[in-house]
């Protein structure tokens, strides 16, 4: 969600009655420490801020979060074992994204107090193992003791009801919300959101860190060189800098890095998060008393 989920989302989705999270992966930490000001100002609920664990400036980030009085941090591609402790003993409740079991296992060890089990659906970057959503939840859930969140293929309150038969306690939605308006993506990126199609999108990069991305010019270039054999190295070359802030948040839809779920294909309006957050719980209901 990075580039996607700033105060404007996170604040709307807990005054919705969700939990909302602020997307810190594109952050500097100054503008961390004002994303969290301002969602403070625009909600008196709980919200939550994610920190993807190879962030270069990662010590800046948790002493934002840990100054700001942020109570709930969800972190992912790292090992958790690196900075679990030392939120907890700030009083932080650490949820931790996971791609397998046995990730779920060392986070459970590490002291985290939940785990996100995200399926191979999922958009943006992604586990190596490509285990699905409705194969990784019971493995997971078989797994650990601690509670289960699911994510990765999640837009639905049907699809919400089937990860909770499959044993999850909650779920984590993602590409749903990038087509909303409070969203902090560019407009068109929203609008190739919803006009993707089933099969349009596909894991790429996996040299470098695997990343699901809706196919376009910047893809292709990248699928030809990967089915050439590239190195990491001219891989890397390719990726450059800036290709996702380049793609959802200035709009550039052929060069840019595009990330998104599979789940996509699926999405067809743009909606406030609140309309999104009351389609969810109406539709879950309604599994609950139809399921078939």
């Amino acid at each position: 969600m990075i580039w996607t989920s700033g105060w404007e989302l996170a604040s709307a989705v807990s005054n919705a009655g969700g939990l909302g999270i602020i997307g810190s992966g594109s952050m500097y930490p100054q503008i961390l420490k004002e994303q969290i000001r301002n969602c403070k100002a625009a909600t008196d609920k709980p919200f939550a801020v994610n920190v993807p664990l190879l962030y270069p400036d990662i010590e800046q980030h948790m002493k934002v979060i840990t100054e700001e009085g942020v109570k709930i941090v969800f972190t992912s591609a790292g090992n958790p074992r690196t900075w679990t402790s030392y939120l907890k003993e700030k009083g932080i409740s650490v949820i931790h994204v996971v791609s397998s079991s046995q990730f779920a296992q060392k986070a459970e060890a590490a002291g985290c107090d939940a785990v996100v089990a995200e399926g191979f659906e999922a958009g943006g970057h992604n586990g190596r193992e490509e285990t699905t959503s409705f194969v990784l939840i019971p493995l997971v859930r078989k797994a650990v003791k601690i509670p289960v969140l699911a994510a990765g293929g999640i837009a639905t309150g049907r699809q919400m009801f089937a990860a909770m038969v499959l044993g999850a306690e909650g779920v984590q939605v993602g590409s749903r919300f990038v087509a909303s308006e409070e969203a902090s993506a560019h407009q068109n990126f929203k609008e190739a959101v919803i006009h993707a199609v089933e099969g349009g999108t596909q894991l790429s990069l996996k040299k470098i860190v695997p990343v699901r991305l809706l196919k376009n010019a910047f893809f292709e270039l990248v699928n030809e060189a990967e089915m050439r054999g590239a190195s990491k190295e001219e891989l890397q070359q390719i990726l450059g800098r800036g290709r996702s802030k380049m793609g959802m948040f200035e709009g550039n839809l052929e060069e840019g890095e595009l990330e998104i779920g599979q789940v996509s294909s699926m999405i067809r309006d743009i909606l406030p998060a609140k309309t999104i957050i009351q389609n969810l719980w109406s539709e879950f209901e309604e599994a609950l008393q139809n399921p078939i």
